[in-house]
């Protein structure tokens, strides 16, 4: 999830998404029954991390945290934001025109964060996974793509981003996040059926590397969803009781370094 504090800076990239701080999120948590929780930096604070790093202060020590840097941070920087509770570097590359990063980062960030055992978590278009796919093989960190890979609709799981994430997946450093069915879907709610296949997909193949997102509070749409009707839908993605906790509780351990 992403936290927006006017408390502050912020640039000017979703002006309608301003505010939404730790206690509105708060208030979610008391109604799906979660604990955990990972703040993924937003793209209206570009890369000053305080917004993230004060979040992550105030939910304790059941939060961790994803930044959004530039190859310029220093080593001292890193270990303060390890320090901190950071536990990933995030690019959101699909829109050039108001992106943070750009895709010649990744590596350079990827090998400094490594040692740290941070992962780089890529938002990114499937088009864009396959036309970099021999960048995403050899990059040395972990690997999380976000948002079920954002595979082209209506080929979805027949695009040939899917088998290249697929491979990423078997390489033992890539996680896929079972995240923003409506950014998956030409269908809609209240089942989104066009992303429950590409879900159901990914839960069939490698359970053991999935996590969920909720991505509240929904930056990209206007109409926000029914973050109640999201969480249920795991369910219908995932069946399986002990999956679904290995979805919620032990992969996010292994990723997160989660020890409450």
């Amino acid at each position: 999830m992403h936290i927006y504090d006017s408390r502050f800076p912020q640039i000017a990239a979703r002006a309608h998404m301003t505010n939404a701080a730790v206690p509105d999120y708060q208030l979610l948590q008391r109604r799906n029954g979660t604990a955990r929780v990972v703040v993924v930096q937003p793209r209206n604070h570009a890369t000053d991390n305080q917004v993230t790093l004060d979040a992550v202060a105030q939910l304790g020590p059941n939060a961790r945290g994803v930044a959004v840097l530039h190859p310029t941070v220093t080593d001292a920087e890193l270990k303060q934001l390890d320090a901190g509770g950071i536990r990933g570097v995030r690019f959101s590359l699909g829109d050039p025109a108001t992106a943070i990063v750009t895709i010649d980062m990744v590596e350079p960030l990827s090998k400094r964060v490594a040692a740290l055992g941070w992962h780089v978590q890529l938002h990114m278009p499937g088009a864009m996974i396959t036309a970099y796919a021999d960048l995403l093989r050899r990059l040395p960190s972990q690997i999380v793509i976000d948002h079920m890979g954002r595979l082209p609709l209506p080929e979805g799981l027949a695009h040939p981003a899917y088998k290249i994430i697929r491979e990423l997946i078997a390489s033992g450093r890539t996680w896929i996040k079972l995240a923003g069915a409506y950014l998956n879907t030409q269908i809609g709610p209240p089942q989104y059926p066009d992303a429950t296949r590409i879900a159901q997909a990914f839960v069939k193949a490698a359970p053991e590397r999935l996590v969920w997102g909720s991505d509240w509070p929904h930056p990209t749409e206007n109409n926000k969803p029914d973050d109640a009707l999201l969480f249920d839908l795991l369910a219908i993605w995932s069946p399986d009781e002990a999956v679904r906790n290995r979805i919620l509780v032990t992969n996010p351990e292994a990723l997160y370094g989660f020890t409450n």
